[in-house]
């Protein structure tokens, strides 16, 4: 299997639709030093995953996928801060932590097949 853009890998898919997802739960949010840090580590999510395959290397795809998953688990440490702080819903959090779970599998089994079988870019 190739890939040929980064617009076909669904990590990067579903990190855009958490990245909207943020935004939106937190546009009326005035807590800006929070509300800036969890959208720039939720935009980093899929900026990184198509910044490394945009590099045209394996190694450099797979060390930025470390940075997006590093971006990932950082907007899940602060889903738990934003649900203790009463900027989101308890049911908001679950679905957030349960998607951004699900992305971080996705990108793990990416570095797996990277790491496993010699995948080639482009």
């Amino acid at each position: 299997m190739r890939i040929y853009h980064f617009e076909e890998i669904e990590a990067w898919k579903k990190s855009q639709l958490i990245a909207v997802r943020i935004y939106t739960l937190f546009q009326t949010n005035v807590d800006f030093g929070f509300k800036n840090q969890i959208q720039r580590a939720a935009i980093s999510i899929s900026n990184n995953i198509a910044e490394g395959f945009e590099r045209g290397s394996d190694a450099d795809f797979r060390r930025f996928l470390f940075i997006s998953l590093g971006s990932c688990s950082e907007v899940k440490s602060m889903i738990y801060i934003a649900h203790h702080l009463h900027y989101l819903t308890y049911e908001d959090s679950i679905q957030m932590r349960k998607d951004l779970t699900e992305i971080s599998r996705m990108i793990k089994g990416f570095i797996r097949i990277l790491d496993k079988s010699g995948y080639r870019l482009n």
